[in-house]
């Protein structure tokens, strides 16, 4: 038996125990994703400066572009490259949400959810670091419903986060962010 399998047993035969903790799977599986895009919506709103409104419009734009790029672009790509069936068609496991039996890997939420927590995280560390533990939750919440093998999990975040990090260095590189406005004049002042 593989690793892989191994340990999307070891997380999925945990489903059907407990239905506090399957309830809290299929949220975070299904409808958490929809609270991190609000959440990250709403920093559209907030900034207490023009210039820190600026910053978020930009923060938010590129974040979503990213993730667009990454569930849009690269892991359609991959998808073409990489044909497997999800855990649920091959085997018994148990299985919390209905899904299509379309590719596994790499995984789409994890791509796309990663991508939006690496480009917060390049204009705020400590925001990131919470979108980043919202990706984390859906991805795991995706094993434990039963509908992605952990190395799906792996790729998509792989995926995603590269993702985030290209979108933003071509950003600051071509696009005259308030970041890189910055930077360009402390790098004139030397």
């Amino acid at each position: 038996m593989d690793f892989d399998y191994w340990l999307f047993q070891q997380i999925n035969n945990l489903a059907g125990q407990w239905k506090v903790l399957d309830n809290l799977g299929i949220f975070f599986a299904s409808y958490f994703q929809y609270a991190v895009g609000l959440a990250l919506v709403i920093f559209l709103l907030l900034g207490k400066s023009h210039e820190e409104k600026i910053k978020n419009y930009w923060m938010v734009g590129l974040a979503f572009l990213a993730a667009a790029v990454a569930r849009l672009g690269f892991t359609e790509i991959l998808y073409q490259i990489f044909h497997r069936l999800r855990p649920f068609v091959l085997n018994n496991v148990h299985q919390l949400i209905d899904h299509g039996a379309a590719n596994s890997f790499p995984s789409g939420h994890a791509a796309f959810f990663f991508a939006l927590a690496m480009a917060v995280y390049l204009f705020n560390k400590k925001l990131g670091a919470w979108f980043f533990a919202g990706a984390f939750l859906i991805s795991l919440a995706r094993i434990y419903a039963g509908v992605h093998y952990p190395t799906d999990i792996l790729g998509g975040a792989l995926v995603g986060i590269f993702s985030g990090w290209l979108v933003v260095k071509i950003a600051r590189r071509f696009i005259p962010t308030p970041e890189s406005r910055g930077r360009k004049s402390a790098e004139n002042d030397k």
